[in-house]
């Protein structure tokens, strides 16, 4: 894959990626599959601030589309964020057996992002 096509699908990537976070997490969360992304008990304190935290980022993933070699730092943030949360709760996960449905619902979604933009994004060497 050449630079100039890793850019365009890292681009499309921050766009997808922003979108799940500002219009999917809460559909996820609350009606679609709440078992497997979210956690009990439930707690509206934390599923609020969880999907504030990740709508602000999803728009900041959107602008950084735009011209993802001038965002790299937060393109970074976001794989890095997305292996230490899904690590937490891979943890977490495992520990409790009520959480068993969060090893296929969010802990691997969070896995999957930061692979899929760490294979794009341009290392020092490529940019």
């Amino acid at each position: 894959m050449t630079q100039d096509q890793k850019i365009k699908y890292l681009s499309l990537s921050l766009r997808i990626f922003g979108t799940i976070f500002i219009v999917g997490v809460y559909p996820l969360m609350m009606w679609i599959w709440p078992e497997g992304w979210g956690w009990e008990p439930r707690q509206p304190e934390y599923e609020q601030m969880i999907m504030g935290i990740y709508a602000t980022l999803g728009v900041f993933l959107i602008l950084a589309a735009r011209n993802p070699i001038e965002h790299l730092s937060l393109i970074w943030f976001t794989i890095w964020s997305s292996i230490v949360h899904g690590g937490i709760m891979l943890v977490h996960a495992i520990a409790d057996e009520n959480e068993l449905a969060n090893l296929i619902g969010d802990v691997p979604a969070l896995f999957l992002i930061a692979a899929v933009l760490w294979v794009l994004v341009p290392k020092k060497r490529e940019a």
